[in-house]
């Protein structure tokens, strides 16, 4: 599978805004004191807003989503595709981006896209038009002989199957913990967060930590941590 396979499987914009808020916002309650696999800020830029995944191992994604549409740009390190097949002189493979229209152009050269040099470090690359009916990628030949050559199905994954039971799936596998998912359920609906919902995923979480991850992320919150005290929020009571 390839960018090219899945432009007509990826949710809609404001679809995958969502989820991704979502995602993120299960994660932080997860794994509130460490570095989480997926992450989101409201206020990326003064007018954008980005999600953004890292597994550790060296693949990434990122999706800038501004009012002009939204762009993602993957890397799969092991993907043949890679900018750095070539040791010498890095360059992105053939089409990736360059069909990238001028409105996304900027996001080609984003120093948080690119590498020390200045090299886009991409496999992968879709984007989407806030009044196109659909996502688009660029025109690439792709190599013989691999199932998965731009990583888009391996990156993809939880994009393409935008479940709780799937985030469930891979929370269980990452965390090697027990997930709730009624918990998730309540997050993927994008309901109010609130201390009982926080309790039923990591009774162990640092409340302020969620919070303030909340925030960050444009999450809504319920009234129970709406106030203005932190030393009231306590799993398992009222303020």
């Amino acid at each position: 599978m390839t960018a090219r396979d899945i432009v007509g499987s990826l949710p809609g914009i404001d679809s995958l805004r969502d989820l991704c808020r979502s995602m993120a916002m299960a994660e932080a309650i997860l794994n509130p004191d460490g570095d989480c696999v997926h992450s989101y800020s409201a206020r990326w830029s003064e007018t954008e807003e980005a999600a953004s995944m890292r597994n550790g191992s060296g693949d990434e994604y990122d999706i800038v989503f501004a009012p002009d549409g939204a762009y993602i740009r993957g890397f799969d390190h092991e993907s043949p595709l890679s900018p750095y097949r070539h040791e010498d002189v890095p360059q992105p493979w053939p089409g990736v981006l360059d069909a990238v229209p001028e409105t996304f152009r900027r996001h080609v050269d984003e120093p948080a896209f690119t590498d020390e040099n200045g090299c886009p470090v991409v496999t992968a690359c879709l984007w989407r038009e806030a009044d196109a009916p659909s996502w688009e990628s660029g025109r690439i030949t792709f190599p013989e002989g691999h199932p998965d050559p731009d990583g888009s199905d391996y990156l993809f994954e939880l994009l393409l199957d935008p479940t709780p039971e799937a985030f469930q799936a891979f929370a269980e596998d990452y965390y090697e913990v027990s997930v709730d998912i009624e918990a998730l359920r309540h997050i993927y609906a994008l309901r109010p967060l609130g201390l009982s919902l926080i309790g039923e995923l990591n009774p162990e979480a640092s409340v302020p930590e969620v919070v303030a991850a909340a925030r960050a992320m444009g999450y809504p919150l319920a009234d129970d941590l709406q106030s203005d005290a932190p030393s009231t929020w306590r799993i398992g009571t009222a303020p």
